[in-house]
């Protein structure tokens, strides 16, 4: 595993791995429902990665079918993973909004191998991994093209704390336990959806609480108005001056801030090397971990 420094493994609060036990609820045959919809699933419906549970239709248009189902054995339906309108999950990518070529060639790095992870056993990069070898080109520009006409909305509550609800591992992101215990925050950042029943049914009107450290927030701020004297490049330079893309360069405001902060340390660790890495190198080479930290708390309490 190649990390961003020989004294340190990847934090373990922003690259969760399901523990070997892990286990989902079993399946008792019945309909689930989530608020606002009148749909119903059942939990096998909402676990099959050929099926993009459909919660809200109003929200958006037509989905195509590579979205919608997918193709069998290895196209999982974008919209599984990523849910029906695009806003993902700390577990992966928001993709609602993103420019179309800027989807394509992420898709097109992950395929060539150029785009890898710090921590490779997690199930959502292997899912990408594999979906990248079998996508055909005509699949992924529909789903580029339909996940970038959506508009991102806003899901995250940042709060900015001492301490925080202790968390278990629920399929690959984080959620509080029900207990009620708490523990330092330490420097972690804790994201967590306010419903995780409601978040593991796939709806797209989740929302997450994402505690960071108390200061923090100001500090990516500092980080990302003025580069810190020169520690890194002002972030709104290529990225917008309200942070939501330029061009082909994608938006980083109200973005999960677990899915940030794996960017950074990724390209930190030359794990990500795709087109558009040359921009991104000398904006991390002096960012520690704290930085990263910083910069993805801030980032995501900003209006997508």
């Amino acid at each position: 595993m190649t990390v961003a420094s020989e004294e340190e493994a990847p934090p373990a609060w922003a690259y969760p791995v399901n523990p070997p036990d892990f286990k989902p609820s079993p399946d008792d045959g019945e309909l689930k429902h989530v608020a606002g919809s009148t749909a119903g699933y059942k939990l096998s419906e909402i676990r099959d990665l050929f099926v993009a549970p459909d919660w809200h239709p109003e929200d958006h248009g037509p989905m195509p079918e590579v979205v919608m189902h997918g193709r069998k054995p290895q196209v999982y339906a974008c919209g599984c993973c990523h849910r029906a309108d695009g806003p993902g999950g700390p577990e992966n990518s928001s993709l609602a909004g993103l420019p179309v070529a800027y989807i394509i060639q992420q898709v097109a790095d992950i395929k060539s191998g150029a785009r890898k992870t710090s921590v490779p056993q997690r199930g959502p990069t292997q899912a990408m991994t594999l979906l990248s070898t079998a996508a055909t080109d005509a699949e992924v520009a529909a789903a580029a093209a339909y996940f970038a006409a959506l508009k991102p909305k806003p899901l995250i509550r940042v709060v900015e704390t001492q301490t925080v609800p202790k968390t278990y591992v629920a399929g690959w992101f984080l959620a509080a336990m029900k207990t009620g215990d708490t523990e330092p925050i330490g420097q972690r950042i804790i994201e967590v959806p306010e419903d995780v029943e409601q978040f593991e049914r796939r709806d797209t009107h989740s929302r997450f609480v994402v505690y960071v450290p108390v200061g923090s927030l100001q500090k990516g701020k500092t980080l990302v108005d003025t580069g810190a004297a020169g520690k890194t490049i002002q972030c709104r330079i290529c990225h917008g001056p309200d942070l939501k893309g330029l061009g082909p360069i994608p938006a980083i405001a109200g973005r999960s801030p677990s899915y940030i902060f794996r960017q950074l340390y990724d390209f930190k660790a030359g794990n990500r090397a795709g087109i558009g890495s040359a921009l991104m190198k000398p904006t991390v080479a002096n960012l520690t971990p704290e930085d990263m930290l910083s910069l993805a708390a801030y980032t995501s309490s900003l209006a997508p």
